[in-house]
């Protein structure tokens, strides 16, 4: 009996033992484990040591930054320079024909080359224009001032611009105009201080191209003679007028003569009423803008 069990158990277990995986598997798994672990732990050197060094650049690139942002604030502390002794070019923008000099605190005009046509010197501290500031200048065809500290402008300082089509001394201290050139088509003079005695009668009666007069706030107390035939718009407004006839827009003695190309005349902000004048207005197709009551 015994014989058999043990023969029993021989053909039964054997060929499952023999079937068994073998253990292999398990120590592979624990080597891989032994593995990554080695890995990890050189992986984790080596981010130390690149650790160290990035630390290390760091402390060299915040001291370059920092040396640089001092470097900055140094080179903002200097105060900044004008010199108005550079030639114009340099202290100006020039610009195929146009010169732009503006808020750079000139005093006089600066010289221009031979070529220029638009000069823009707005908002300076010129106080005063020469003859010789466009003796050789004969292209101009813009000059702009306004916004300087122009007192006087000297007799025939513009009488050779013959190109000169726009004109503008707005915002300066002006008491009395200057000759004109003959092409104007624009001509500002607003906010000065120009009384009526200061524009000759007949300053703008040979400017057959003016098209916009603008003599506002100024101090006028009555409107310019011998206004041109080409004119458009003229701006009155806010001065000290308590006069006007009959010739100053229109023609007394010829009551079918019209203004045709007048447009728009201001007068609003003067010490005179209008609805007593209204035979002056007879010849224009709208009415100033002003007060009538």
């Amino acid at each position: 009996m015994k014989t058999l069990q043990t023969t029993f158990f021989l053909f039964v277990f054997v060929p499952l033992v023999n079937s068994a995986p073998p253990i292999q598997q398990e120590s592979l798994q624990f080597y891989e484990y032994d593995t990554d672990v080695t890995m990890g732990s050189l992986i984790q050197q080596d981010y130390e040591m690149q650790s160290k060094d990035i630390r290390k650049d760091g402390t060299n690139v915040s001291l370059d930054t920092s040396l640089r942002l001092q470097g900055d604030d140094s080179e903002r502390n200097v105060p900044p320079t004008k010199d108005t002794n550079l030639p114009t070019c340099l202290l100006c923008v020039c610009l195929s024909g146009s010169v732009y000099c503006e808020e750079i605190d000139i005093e006089t005009v600066p010289p221009l080359p031979k070529e220029t046509a638009y000069l823009y010197a707005r908002f300076n501290k010129i106080k005063r224009i020469a003859v010789s500031d466009f003796a050789d200048i004969t292209t101009l065809r813009r000059i702009d001032f306004s916004g300087n500290k122009i007192e006087e402008i000297e007799d025939g300082a513009f009488s050779k611009l013959l190109l000169l089509e726009e004109l503008s001394l707005a915002e300066n201290r002006l008491i009395k105009l200057p000759v004109l050139p003959p092409k104007l088509t624009t001509f500002n003079a607003n906010q000065n201080r120009i009384k009526s005695r200061g524009i000759k009668a007949n300053a703008f009666k040979k400017l057959t191209n003016l098209a916009y007069l603008y003599l506002g706030h100024n101090a006028l107390e009555s409107v310019p003679l011998n206004l041109p035939e080409s004119l458009r718009i003229l701006h009155l407004q806010y001065n000290n007028i308590t006069t006007i006839t009959d010739d100053t827009f229109c023609k007394s003695n010829n009551t079918r003569y019209i203004r045709t190309r007048m447009d728009e005349i201001r007068m609003e902000g003067n010490p005179i009423l209008l609805a007593k004048h209204v035979n002056a207005f007879s010849c224009l197709r709208t009415l100033p803008v002003g007060t009538y009551y």
